[in-house]
């Protein structure tokens, strides 16, 4: 586990919503189970990483699971600019550190269901604590159709994140830094994370933003506000 200390960062500016209530909002208002969610927070450049990487590309393809690689950016400074790192995932991984009352993030970090945080490099650790979590369950319906995201009604008030990401396996081969000659496969990695908007428990219908590639997946998230639990995910 590898720390830096905590500094201001930019707040991720919010994508600017677009609202369109139609008949499938009101469609969209049973509660649903999900899934549990992994997001790891690592970069190329930190030595301690390869096996926090290993065990998501494990799980990548487990029914049940949503499994996301977010690339941070602040190891760029060690010789290697990370080739997936974007400083969204970092703004994103600061906020779970406040949520979390942490007084540092570190590489890597595995944040589940955006409720427990664990490193995720020892030999077992991610299984161990995926058997201990329960699903996502009690939040509002999520549903996708001609390029809009509706979320159905229930209690409670959240962020709607929409999540792309790409499935394939990148064999990245790093020439500096920490990891400098080591071919490292990354799986499941995020591309674009956006918010769409605020979701206060009527059924409320968002306009998508557009995918980069036709081979990215996409992962529409509910979560409380502050980085907090995630009430809802589905992926299209």
């Amino acid at each position: 586990m590898r720390y830096i200390p905590f500094a201001i960062l930019p707040l991720l500016a919010a994508c600017q919503q677009q609202p369109s209530i139609s008949s499938e909002a009101k469609a969209a208002t049973k509660t649903a189970a999900g899934p549990i969610v992994i997001e790891l927070y690592q970069s190329q450049g930190c030595s301690s990483c390869p096996p926090a990487n290993r065990a998501l590309n494990k799980v990548a393809n487990r029914e049940g699971i949503i499994a996301l690689n977010f690339s941070v950016t602040y190891w760029d400074r060690l010789g290697w600019k990370d080739t997936f790192g974007d400083k969204a995932y970092t703004n994103r991984q600061y906020a779970y550190a406040k949520a979390f009352r942490e007084h540092n993030v570190y590489t890597p970090q595995v944040v589940l269901n955006g409720r427990t945080a664990i490193v995720g490099n020892g030999p077992g650790e991610l299984e161990r604590t995926i058997r201990s979590m329960r699903p996502i369950g009690g939040g509002p319906a999520i549903s996708a159709k001609a390029g809009k995201v509706t979320i159905g009604a229930g209690k409670g008030k959240a962020d709607v994140w929409i999540i792309r990401y790409d499935p394939r396996i990148q064999n990245v081969a790093i020439r500096a830094g920490e990891n400098n000659g080591r071919t490292l496969p990354h799986r499941n990695i995020v591309r674009q994370l956006v918010k769409m908007g605020r979701w206060n428990g009527s059924a409320k219908t968002f306009a998508a933003p557009a995918k980069a590639s036709s081979k990215y997946r996409s992962v529409v998230i509910v979560q409380r506000s502050g980085h907090r639990e995630i009430m809802s995910a589905r992926r299209f």
